[in-house]
């Protein structure tokens, strides 16, 4: 019996009024950060990491996406769930890799890990483990740019699991009542952990919430990275230009366990297929083949060179030199 193939969903808009150029940035871009992860993922279970490990398989168009609409100056604050946003911002893979390995040759010598990705220059203000936590960190940034008139604005990332945290609602709350030039954007990958959010929350949609904050919102299931950076655009110009905050939903979907140790076997095979056949990297990758008849060889070709990027990466971290002791020290006051 043969076996049939479920049919491609169409490519989207997005990825249709694309130029050549911008497709084959994003789709490179996209591919970074899934071959990091991946090395990530095979040195994890060599024991060359430590810890925690949260990868983002499957989430890249919003990082990628997030960048496109950003200017120089404008902060990230993110979970920690936050290597893609590293990589996409600019952050050297062999420094993001140093880092997981806890090497002095990592973004912050060693000492932050996984869950603590940050690169000040690179507008990276830092992955925080503690869930929820971070947003009234991320209003402290939007205050700040608020009260010096830099124009600056905080794009605030958090996962579904946190909108039910005390320090959301505190964060978000103030943002409201001071018209703060911030985005909070919740990564909805439809679990928290490994509840599936019909069990988490009483209203799935979590942009209801923003009238009660004096928000504006939106919300809307990820497709590519061009739609991302469109309608997050609209709500950071409005953050930069009227000084109002917005809440975003972004429907999206993790193909791995919540972190290395989670097999994910609250999921159907079934599910996992249906989310892969429209990934918005693989999506990306039809729309050069079919819009602009980029063959698999030079696709191929791109690809290999990406793995030897993060080869390379990999390479540079296993050769860095643990960190000083005293290193812990530093980084405590402003000074430093």
């Amino acid at each position: 019996m043969d076996v049939q193939t479920p049919d491609l969903p169409p490519l989207t808009e997005g990825l249709k009024a694309a130029t050549h150029d911008e497709l084959a940035h994003a789709f490179k871009e996209m591919l970074r950060i899934r071959r990091f992860e991946e090395n990530a993922t095979r040195a994890y279970t060599r024991g060359k990491i430590s810890g925690f490990l949260h990868l983002y398989i499957g989430q890249e168009a919003i990082a990628i996406g997030t960048n496109l609409a950003m200017r120089e100056g404008d902060r990230i604050v993110a979970t920690y769930r936050d290597h893609g946003f590293a990589l996409a911002q600019g952050c050297e893979p062999g420094a993001c890799m140093a880092e997981l390995f806890g090497r002095s040759g990592g973004l912050v010598g060693g000492v932050g890990g996984s869950m603590h990705f940050f690169d000040r220059d690179k507008g990276m203000w830092g992955g925080y483990a503690i869930i929820g936590n971070h947003v009234p960190l991320a209003a402290g940034h939007a205050f700040a740019a608020k009260y010096l008139s830099d124009g600056k604005v905080t794009i605030c990332f958090l996962g579904d699991g946190a909108v039910g945290i005390g320090p959301t609602h505190e964060g978000m709350t103030l943002a409201g009542l001071w018209g703060l030039p911030v985005v909070f954007v919740v990564e909805n990958n439809r679990y928290s952990m490994g509840t599936p959010l019909g069990r988490t929350l009483p209203v799935e949609d979590i942009t209801l919430r923003a009238r009660g904050y004096g928000m504006e919102s939106d919300r809307f299931e990820v497709t590519d990275p061009f739609q991302v950076k469109d309608r997050l655009k609209v709500a950071v110009d409005r953050a930069r230009e009227e000084s109002k905050p917005t809440l975003i939903e972004l429907l999206t979907y993790r193909f791995r366990g919540h972190s290395m140790s989670d097999p994910g076997k609250y999921r159907t095979k079934a599910e996992l297929d249906g989310f892969r056949s429209r990934d918005p990297m693989e999506m990306t990758r039809r729309a050069l083949i079919e819009l602009h008849g980029v063959s698999e060889d030079a696709l191929e070709a791109v690809d290999e060179g990406v793995i030897e990027e993060m080869d390379a990466a990999t390479e540079f971290a296993d050769a860095s030199p643990q960190p000083e002791p005293e290193h812990r020290f530093k980084n405590v006051y402003v000074e430093d």
